[in-house]
């Protein structure tokens, strides 16, 4: 039965792509439902022409329940079924909803002729401080540089996949994903922290997880051992990742704004792979506890104060030196008035990305950021889950450029 104790809200929306994520589906179908009450429809929605339902307000338990460990579950759980011409039914049981902020889910749907007979609905499991998952097995913080082959990247690069091995290590029958890095984060995140926290905690904890996740790129770490993939989803070895996870709209905004960052100590070149346990259930000394961040992050502190006070005051935030698949870095903020070669080249990348996404409009590839050129950002902005302004921010740049890089390879390969 649904909990009859819900008395606050959180929201949703949904947007569904072709399999390979860059068309969307029009006209899909989706039946919401209480996971305990799978038969009982509480909401029926369409998606639009980009693929997206418009934001519904859902119940969920009380703010209090995710802002200190409790007895109570802190999020509510729904169950989506998804309906689509010419495509695979899809079923997501335990998408979690939590007060006051917004989830993201985003769903994949497969031709029907293409996978006959597969049915291989989302189950998302239980929130990492919700649940009980293996604690982390420590490491040290920096690898050895001193062995042949032990590294191979010779700069700190921000890849453009993770291929993440669903299982530890050793599982060979585990799946590997083929994630884009930020989805990669965003995903991890939300597994790992509540997005109804502060801010500058979320901005801290998605520090650690991208300085942790750039360490196992640099290092190679599982490719050294034999492993074809970059990392795990055991929380024993790495991080929690889940197929299908709902993101939420203030976790995806602190990756937008860090995403190429990691964090460093003076005279160590790789990434510092800063490890963390919920300093509640398992206790770590030197590492960031989970909600003793979400504390600090109460009193004030910023994400570098939050950052300091777990690892040291040498831990410093660095920029990676090259993001993969990106056409080029970010020329600065975009904005109406701006013009030049890089006002160009943001024209025609949204140009080619609105023949996959027609609700934004086609503009004039002229160089000069005016009233059309804010209007198709602000229209990619809303389809992309970014803050509507019309300016080309950090952002909203490398979105484009992710996007563009991957409707433009798609058309190659076809």
């Amino acid at each position: 039965m649904a909990d009859t104790n819900n008395i606050d809200n959180g929201r949703l929306k949904i947007t569904t792509t072709t399999n390979d994520g860059t068309r969307p589906v029009r006209n899909a179908r989706i039946d919401i439902s209480y996971t305990g009450e799978p038969d009982r429809i509480i909401e029926s929605l369409r998606t639009d022409e980009s693929g997206s339902t418009e934001t519904i307000e859902l119940p969920a338990p009380p703010l209090e329940y995710s802002m200190a460990p409790s007895d109570n579950q802190p999020y509510s759980e729904y169950n989506l079924k998804i309906t689509a011409e010419n495509y695979d039914d899809e079923i997501v049981t335990g998408v979690q909803i939590l007060p006051n902020v917004t989830g993201f889910q985003n769903i994949n749907l497969i031709l029907s002729p293409e996978n006959p007979n597969i049915y291989n609905p989302i189950v998302i499991g239980g929130h990492t401080l919700w649940e009980y998952y293996p604690p982390k097995i420590a490491e040290a913080e920096v690898k050895p540089v001193n062995e042949t082959g032990e590294i191979v990247l010779s700069k700190v690069v921000v890849p453009e996949t993770i291929v993440v091995h669903d299982g530890v290590p050793t599982d060979s029958t585990a799946t590997d994903y083929y994630v884009p890095y930020s989805d990669y984060i965003k995903n991890v995140a939300s597994c790992e922290i509540y997005s109804t926290w502060p801010m500058e905690t979320i901005k801290a904890n998605v520090l650690a997880i991208m300085s942790f996740t750039l360490n196992r790129v640099y290092t190679e770490w599982y490719r050294n051992k034999g492993y074809d993939f970059t990392i795990t989803s055991s929380t024993a070895f790495d991080h929690k990742w889940m197929r299908g996870k709902t993101t939420y709209d203030t976790i995806s905004q602190a990756v937008d704004e860090l995403f190429s960052s990691f964090l460093a100590r003076p005279n160590v070149k790789q990434p510092i792979l800063t490890q963390y346990c919920d300093g509640k259930r398992v206790t770590c000394p030197n590492w960031m506890s989970q909600w003793g961040s979400k504390a600090l992050g109460d009193d004030g502190l910023t994400a570098p104060e939050i950052i300091r006070y777990y690892y040291g005051n040498d831990m410093y935030i660095n920029t990676a030196e090259l993001i993969s698949g990106i056409p080029s870095s970010f020329p600065g903020t975009l904005t109406i008035g701006s013009s030049g070669d890089k006002v160009l080249q943001l024209q025609e990348q949204l140009n080619r990305i609105a023949l996959n996404y027609p609700a934004i409009p086609q503009i004039a590839a002229d160089g000069i950021y005016g009233e059309r050129t804010a209007e198709a950002v602000r229209t990619f902005q809303k389809i992309f889950n970014l803050p509507q302004t019309g300016v080309t921010d950090y952002a909203t740049w490398y979105k484009i450029s992710q996007i563009y890089v991957a409707v433009s390879k798609i058309a190659e390969l076809t």
